[in-house]
């Protein structure tokens, strides 16, 4: 399998997730590109370049794509680029999510999409301190 992956963010958040993921894995195992939505972004030709994007990670197997949030500019270029069995989209990127899909790199469009939301709800935890009971999931 090689699905492509795609992040659509605003300004520097995708940057951000995509060096700190990189750098907690220490590898990139799967081709990944980033396009980050200035203030100023005209949406139409956004979304010119995003479908260019996805046509040159497109390798057979289908594209992913990560969104920062969903609403906004970015979230929107991304769900205009949805094909079912082709592109997928998942929104709320975060840095466990990435991981999550880095380390499943090798799994089917639909797999990944779904170790990508699972990876990103799974990382968000309510913390305590270590000899306070263990971390829960918010409800």
């Amino acid at each position: 399998m090689s699905v492509g992956l795609l992040l659509i963010t605003h300004g520097g958040v995708g940057s951000a997730l995509l060096q700190t993921a990189l750098t907690v894995l220490g590898h990139q195992p799967m081709a990944a590109k980033l396009i980050a939505c200035q203030e100023d972004c005209d949406p139409d030709k956004t979304l010119e370049l995003a479908r260019a994007t996805v046509e040159d990670l497109d390798r057979g197997d289908g594209v992913l794509v990560l969104t920062d949030l969903y609403g906004s500019t970015p979230g929107n270029i991304a769900v205009r680029l949805h094909e079912p069995g082709r592109v997928a989209v998942v929104s709320g990127a975060n840095v466990p999510m990435l991981v999550r899909v880095f380390n499943y790199y090798h799994m089917s469009l639909g797999e990944l999409t779904d170790k990508a939301a699972g990876g990103g709800r799974m990382g968000i935890v309510i913390a305590s301190p270590p000899e306070a009971d263990q971390p829960r999931r918010p409800s």
